[in-house]
């Protein structure tokens, strides 16, 4: 087959066709039984991994305005395209920590009732996968501050990890609560 006698669309739609007949299988490869992904962050000294379902993106921090008459850990808001999105300083609301801004420091936006609310992190990790054998290993979240909003802890790797409920986070009555 030559290029010339074909036209650019052909070529295209060959490729796509292409594309399409290796893919079939490739749910079945990202979905294996007994896998669960999540994304990895840190929150002051801890880290946690949460569902990838849970996290709507991720964002580096935008410029910020604050809400008077807050509690500290409400950052303010952020104009996420064209969206204000309160921010959350995740680090003092779990712990009582300020989070230090820093060229890791990222936005973690995750949905709630009414819209969405970016968690302010240390640092994003990145996809993390946990295979049944590291949950049956599992250890029990004992930090009251955490236990409310994660069951285990568990190790990937050499790093061991909080698995937080971003659900149970956000709706946590004193989370929804952020009038000072």
């Amino acid at each position: 087959m030559t290029n010339a006698a074909h036209s650019p669309f052909e070529i295209l739609a060959r490729y796509e066709r292409l594309s399409l007949a290796h893919a079939s299988d490739t749910p079945e490869n990202l979905e294996a039984p007994g896998l669960w992904r999540g994304i990895g962050y840190r929150a002051g000294d801890r880290t946690f991994v949460s569902a990838i379902d849970e996290i709507n993106e991720l964002l580096a921090v935008p410029g910020l305005t604050p809400v008077p008459g807050t509690l500290p850990w409400l950052l303010g808001v952020a104009n996420v395209r064209g969206n204000l999105v309160p921010v959350v300083d995740l680090g003092r609301f779990l712990f009582g920590e300020r989070t230090t801004m820093s060229e890791r420091t990222r936005l973690l936006v995750v949905r709630q009732g009414g819209g969405n609310v970016a968690l302010l992190v240390d640092e994003v990790f990145g996809q993390r996968t946990v295979d049944a054998e590291q949950r049956s290993h599992a250890e029990h979240e004992e930090d009251p501050r955490l236990s409310r909003f994660a069951d285990d802890k568990v190790a990937v790797g050499e790093q061991q990890f909080t698995l937080l409920s971003m659900n149970k986070l956000v709706r946590a009555p004193d989370f929804r609560q952020a009038a000072a």
